[in-house]
């Protein structure tokens, strides 16, 4: 069967079978210089097309917001599902108060909490805030909410 000739073989630039193999001495056509530089070298200059089809984005600005600010913003909240679950636990523990379940959620590390779900325990919870719907549905349960700051829906009303 015959083969059609390929024109671009590794075998025609390796041509001679001597240790340059045509490409001179010592280390010519072998290091970085001869791939254009290292890294992103060469990005405005003569790797510009490279740049301009895969990676049109290089060069310009690609947004920063700066870590303090996302902290400040940044609130850990909890759902009533998630606390009916977490009071669950807490009962087998024996975190009672009477009757009430005791949720201390500020020394567990929320911040918030939010009316998602709902709760089937007798819970006393307290957090930094909590949503209006969500102290109705706890309260509906039987039990409080001690919020010590107030959230900023009740602030509005």
């Amino acid at each position: 069967m015959a083969l059609t000739a390929r024109s671009r073989k590794k075998s025609r630039k390796l041509r001679g079978r001597t240790r340059s193999m045509g490409w001179g001495r010592v280390g010519q056509h072998r290091k970085s210089g001869s791939k254009g530089g290292t890294g992103g070298s060469g990005m405005n200059k003569h790797r510009k097309t490279w740049m301009l089809k895969y990676y049109p984005n290089w060069y310009g600005a690609k947004g920063f917001a700066p870590i303090r600010n996302r902290l400040l913003h940044e609130k850990n909240e909890i759902s009533l599902r998630d606390l009916d679950e977490l009071a669950y636990d807490l009962k087998k523990t024996g975190n009672l108060e009477g009757d009430r379940i005791v949720v201390n959620l500020t020394e567990m590390g929320y911040d918030k909490l939010i009316a998602d779900g709902k709760v089937y325990e007798k819970l006393k919870v307290i957090v930094k805030e909590a949503t209006k719907k969500a102290i109705e549905k706890v309260k509906e349960a039987g039990g409080e909410v001690l919020v010590e700051k107030a959230s900023e829906e009740e602030e509005s009303s």
